[in-house]
């Protein structure tokens, strides 16, 4: 008995000077609180200079969380708390949280090859001008495709003929939308538009449904985009919408059952498209007061209005989720796709895809991943994106740091931008990576 006595407690204080040891390095890599005083004083200055309503904030290592928080409330009205389990309106981190996993999946997997031609692929694209465009070519944004397509405004007209927006405000154009003012004589168009269900019709909004007939306008529109130099960069959501349809063409199964899959093998339950078939409207955050195109504050749906067209699920745009389960991303992500000893990812294509393989042209950007030209804020090492509604993450994996932070910074209007004025996202994540 003394002797089990004797062994368990070497035991216990070998694991004690292990775990003192292990507390003492993080404390030397990472001071929590002296980080977490500086992130509180960040937020509150910018809840009260009105940044955004609110905000969630995760800061972690490839196997630690440091700090979880949030901050603020849903809206301005400022009547409900912002939780944990509340989901935010991801729109471009949508990019890589969906659509370039998932690719990283079928390349790991041989199911899809960066040198895939677009028109060998996709048979609507076949014959058009953009079927020699290759998987990596749109996964860089070196394409040569336009920025966007507004898609959603050839299904508005006006009663009068007259435009849809005045960038004066008048009796004719009385409510705002971004920099501009909306015709208050707006009409639908209801050969491609209604407003309760309709068989074989595509949800867009909750009181609204497209025919999918639509959809032949909006690739022939895609066919035609073209209109920059090949193998430059330009930052496009059409590329990202062309890689979901690659994807989709080569395994016959949608991106977000594709990105599901993932989801389900990581045990995150809080991230997916089209947030009101898993949660309830109530902790979705609020996004934009839409007086444009939906006419009502969006919740609950997406606010980029080309995945909205899409249905909710869109390679650019469409992803909801919490910072927590994003966090989980980002650790599997630092442990080069193994998470709780499972291999998510091909070690090898995460490597791949988290570095920018076109540096020499001066082109920094990864596979689907923002990655920056080193500067004040950014190292070359670092990879992750941002997205229109206020949202951001990075990740370091020379010291395994990452930052999440959620916000919807678009409510009420999506002209609000103080947080960009005041590079708010990169100077935490300045601390964060230091």
């Amino acid at each position: 008995m003394k002797k089990i006595t004797v062994r368990l407690t070497l035991v216990f204080l070998i694991s004690l000077g292990i775990g003192c040891r292990s507390l003492k390095n993080s404390k030397k890599y990472f001071d929590t609180k002296q980080k977490e005083v500086y992130i509180d004083s960040m937020m509150n200055n910018a809840l009260e200079k009105g940044f955004f309503p609110g905000a969630q904030i995760v800061v972690g290592s490839k196997d630690s969380v440091f700090i979880l928080k949030n901050y603020g409330y849903h809206d301005t009205s400022k009547k409900q708390l912002v939780k944990t389990d509340n989901v935010y309106d991801l729109a471009s981190m949508s990019k890589v949280l969906g659509a370039t996993l998932v690719a990283m999946r079928l390349v790991g997997e041989d199911k899809i090859n960066l040198k895939d031609k677009l028109g060998e692929v996709v048979t609507v694209y076949k014959n058009t001008a953009i079927a020699d465009l290759t998987l990596f070519e749109l996964l860089t944004h070196t394409s040569g495709l336009k920025s966007g397509i507004t898609f959603y405004q050839s299904l508005l007209s006006t009663t009068d003929g007259s435009p849809l927006l005045s960038n004066q405000q008048s009796a004719g154009y009385p409510n705002s939308f971004d920099v501009m003012y909306v015709n208050k004589n707006i009409v639908y168009d209801t050969k491609y538009l209604a407003f309760e269900p309709k068989e074989n019709y595509v949800q867009i909004y909750k009181n609204m449904w497209l025919n999918p007939e639509f959809y032949k306008t909006v690739f022939g529109r895609v066919a035609l985009a073209n209109t920059n130099p090949r193998g430059n960069y330009l930052y496009s959501d059409l590329n990202l919408i062309l890689v979901q349809q690659m994807m989709e063409a080569k395994t016959g199964i949608t991106l977000d059952q594709l990105a599901k899959e993932i989801y389900s093998e990581l045990g995150i339950s809080k991230i997916g498209y089209n947030p009101l078939k898993w949660t309830s409207e109530e902790n979705v955050i609020p996004t934009e007061i839409d007086n444009f195109f939906r006419k009502d504050t969006i919740k609950g749906f997406v606010h980029d209005e080309a995945a909205a067209i899409l249905g909710g699920v869109s390679g650019n745009a469409g992803l909801f989720a919490n910072a927590a389960s994003i966090s989980v991303i980002c650790q599997m992500l630092l442990n080069y796709g193994k998470y709780q000893g499972n291999q998510i990812l091909k070690a090898k294509v995460v490597a791949m895809f988290t570095k920018s393989p076109l540096t020499k042209k001066g082109i920094y950007r990864g596979l689907g991943f923002d990655k920056r030209k080193p500067n004040a804020f950014y190292k070359k090492s670092d990879f992750g994106h941002t997205g229109y509604t206020g949202t951001f993450f990075f990740l370091n994996p020379n010291n395994n740091k990452f930052l999440i932070i959620l916000t919807n910074r678009v409510n009420p209007s999506r002209t609000n931008r103080l947080m960009y004025k005041d590079d708010f996202s990169s100077k935490i994540w300045k601390q964060i990576n230091n």
